[in-house]
Formats: structure tokens, sequence, C-alpha cells
């Protein structure tokens, strides 16, 4: 007897080039059998699916649980959030410094304790990127992947000479640094050399050690920034697109993939990349350097946005929000398969820290960053169908691509051996987004009025039904993710 049987679903697997009618049978979280018709006698329950796709359940590569609240709150709301958008797996940045944890130190203390705080507060499946903020942090990189199953790690190439919301003098405070210590261009090279030794070490586990980097150069932000300011012409979401503008992302992309060939770190991810110069530059790279394995991510707010966004500051993100022509350049490269995953960079930040109340339509003072993880499938969805992307290179961007470079390999497809993460999707049903309606504790969101095609009724995790129509289910139950993970094969 299987626990659950999901009758009549419209599959939608990757790496296939059709929709099958299929019913998927589960037993202790996996996916035992998938097939046209497995008789109902066959399951100690039965969900009819009535003809709904089945997606994998979506791997979000890039979220900031616990960034501007504190986490044991974060994790519940905005993991409620992810379940709503059909995300099953949450994987999150996470870093020693301001915001987040509030505090430096080793990280043989500091993420015991945060996966203490995590445990038995994600209502979906989670694991943590971490970024090595200093020289000690470097030479606990191994331990972290042993010891923990971290094996992936991130660089902010911005934050030796810039603050997270904007021009800062205070990066060493920020980032909690000793002494003479610097997060420079020399730091990032150290993190990749020992990324380098880490995957020759581990032949095994080597496809799945990553590095991530954040690609843009505090210089050009503060120049541009003080130049933009001073002039005084441009206002909200044009004047952040022009302070941090897209050479900057190109010129870091440059400097990170060298570094990457100087030090012989073959598996390098090229975060939320913004704009045609910065995905041009991304290319130019993969093209420069074929021995280094590259991955080039987008988000979803830089799919869905652009700077003449009516929400205005709401929508502040680091990198910026780009001019429409940026906007359908990606959208070419994600039709093209240039681009490998898509993800939505969700860092929940309330109402009251988001903007000043009293200079509301101040993009200087406002803070980066928002929420979307919930509108991430209806967005992708919403927007490619109409470029003609389809169904099965969808589930390629959101689920299988990021769980294999991650190392959760028993994610993001839908068949025997795999966790029984699943998404039924209704392709045809229209709705209006509205901060009222989601779990996330934001409050507003910059898709705010925008109308999707496509809309989650239901998320299962490991079998576990924790949405449907519009209300969470049951207790959190995710779990961490120790990476990388193994496939079980029936």
């Amino acid at each position: 007897m299987y626990d659950l049987l999901i009758k009549n679903t419209k599959l939608v697997r990757p790496n296939q080039t059709s929709v099958e009618v299929a019913d998927i049978a589960i037993s202790g979280g996996e996916v035992q059998r998938v097939a046209p018709s497995i008789p109902v006698e066959e399951a100690k329950e039965v969900h009819d699916a009535k003809g709904l796709l089945a997606f994998p359940g979506l791997v979000d590569g890039h979220m900031h649980v616990g960034i501007y609240s504190p986490l044991a709150e974060d994790a519940i709301t905005e993991s409620k959030a992810a379940a709503m958008g059909g995300v099953t797996s949450a994987i999150t940045y996470f870093r020693t410094g301001e915001y987040y944890l509030n505090k430096g130190g080793a990280y043989k203390d500091f993420y015991p304790e945060v996966l203490d705080i995590s445990k038995g507060k994600y209502w979906v499946d989670y694991a943590y990127h971490l970024a090595p903020i200093n020289r000690a942090h470097i030479d606990e990189m191994p331990m972290l992947l042993n010891d923990f199953g971290v094996s992936s790690f991130k660089i902010f190439m911005f934050y030796g000479g810039h603050g997270l919301h904007g021009k800062s003098d205070q990066q060493h405070n920020f980032l909690k640094l000793e002494g003479d210590e610097k997060y420079d261009f020399a730091h990032f090279e150290f993190i990749m050399r020992k990324l380098s030794e880490m995957i020759e070490a581990n032949p095994q586990q080597a496809p799945y050690i990553s590095l991530s980097l954040h690609c843009e150069v505090a210089d050009i932000l503060n120049a541009y920034t003080s130049m933009v300011q001073r002039d005084g012409k441009l206002k909200g979401l044009h004047a952040y697109n022009a302070a941090r503008p897209p050479h900057s992302e190109g010129l870091a992309v440059f400097i990170a993939s060298y570094l990457a060939h100087e030090t012989s770190c073959a598996n390098i991810n090229l975060l939320h990349l913004t704009s045609r110069k910065a995905l041009e530059a991304a290319l130019m790279m993969r093209d420069l350097f074929p021995h280094i394995n590259f991955r080039r991510e987008v988000t979803i707010g830089h799919l869905l946005l652009d700077t003449d966004e009516p929400n205005g500051v709401l929508a502040k993100v680091n990198p910026p929000i780009r001019p429409r022509a940026d906007v359908e350049f990606l959208w070419e490269k994600v039709l093209s398969g240039d681009v490998d995953w898509v993800v939505s960079d969700h860092a929940c930040c309330s109402t009251e820290m988001k903007y000043n109340a009293d200079h509301p339509d101040d993009i200087w003072m406002a803070k980066s960053g928002f929420g979307g993880t919930e509108y991430m499938l209806s967005g992708l969805h919403s927007e490619g169908s109409k470029r003609g992307l389809s169904l099965n290179r969808m589930a390629e961007l959101v689920c299988w691509n990021p769980a294999q470079r991650y190392g959760l390999l028993s994610k993001g497809d839908i068949a025997e051996g795999y966790d029984a993460d699943i998404v039924l999707f209704d392709p045809n049903e229209s709705f209006v987004v509205r901060a009222a309606e989601s779990e996330s504790n934001q409050g507003y969101t910059p898709f705010e009025g925008h109308e999707l095609t496509g809309k989650v009724k239901a998320t299962f995790v490991r079998g576990n039904m924790v949405y449907e129509n519009g209300k969470i289910l049951g207790e959190a139950m995710g779990q961490y993710l120790l990476r990388p993970m193994e496939k079980h094969n029936h």
C-alpha cells in the first residue's frame, strides 16, 4: 500500500520535451512509482489533481531568511510564503556581521546556533550558503562541508568599500572584522584557493562544491552614487539604476572570473545578473575560460520589474532593477539557455524598515531587498509562456538546475527515488498580486497590482501537503538538508 496517490496530473519534468498524463505514488516521503493509471485501491490516501500540472517542488537557490527580522520569526513566515509559491527547498544566504545574528566570531560557534534557531521553524526543507567574511572563516570551510553539509559559499564583492544600502565608511564594523583584516580582492582570492583545494580533496562531492558571487565593484558604486546624488535630476529606481551602473557588474564579473582562472576554482555561480552588460560579460568569461564551470543566475524580480515600476522605492534591491531593454535581454538569454536558474533573492524587509515614512519616495533612505519567493513560479510561467518558454524548461530553471548544482540530489524531479516534493499548478488561473494575501511578514510587495497567469494550488513536501488553495496546513516539518545529499534508488 502506498501512503498517498496523486491522481490525474499532467507531469512537468525537467530534461523532457513534453508533458504526460500520470499518477504519482508516494511512500515514506519518496516517489515510488509514476505511471498513467495506478489503481486507487493501492493507496491509503488519494488526492485527485483533476488535470492540474504537477511540477517538482521548486528549489529557491537564493533567499535571505533572518536578514531584517530575527531568524526565529522569519523562518516561520517566509517559509510559509515559500510554500505558497511551490518552493519546497529554500537555500538561504547567511553570514556573520551586522544583520542576521548581529555577531562575529567563528562559524564553529556561530553556525550551530543558526541551525538550533532554525529547527522546527521551517514549513519547507532548508539549507544554508555561508559567506567566509574573515581569514579564520576560510580555514573553517572544509569543516563546514564535512561536519555540516555546507557545500556552497558566497562573496559579496562590493562589501569591502560600500554599504548594504548605500555609501558607507563603516564596513569594518559592519562585517565585524579584526584590526588589519580586509574584505577585498585578496580575501576573495584566498577563498577561491581554499575552495579549489576542497574540490580536489573531495572527488565525489566536487561537482556540488561551489562559490557564488554578488558581482558589483565598490569603487564604481561610490563614484556614481556621488555623481547621481550631486546632479539630483534622477529620482527613484532610475536614480538607483544610474548609481549602480551595469558596467560595475560587468567589471566585477571579469575580476571574479580571472581570479577563478588564476586559482583553478572550478565551480563559479554568478548571482542575480541584472543587465545586458552583466550577462554579456558572463558569457564572454564562459568562452574565455572554458575550464571553469560557470552558472548564471537571474531573479524573478529582475524579470518582472523595470525602472518605470509604479511601486517605486519598494523595488529597491542590489543590484538594481534595470530599464526595460535590460529586462528583455534577460528574457532572451533565459530562452536561449544561457541562464541556468531563476531565484527569488527573497529578503523580507518590513514596511516600517523598508522606507522612511517622512520621505517615502527617497530611494537613498530606503533599505535594499524585498520578498518574492511566493511569486516565483507564477511570475516565470506568466511572462515565460508569453515568450515561448516551455513548461519542461521552467522545471529546469526553478527545480532541476539549482538542485543539481547545490547538491540536493533527491530534489528537482518527479521520478522514482526522488523526494515527493510536488506542486500542483493551474496554468490558466490568473490573479492580481496582493501583499495582503501573502503569508510573508513583509506587508507590501513591489509586485502589488501585477496580474500573473498561473497559480499554485497545492504544495507537498516529502508527500505531506503543506499548502492548498490559499491556506498553510499542518505543522512546520521542513528538514535541514545536508549537502551533497543522496538520491534513493528503489
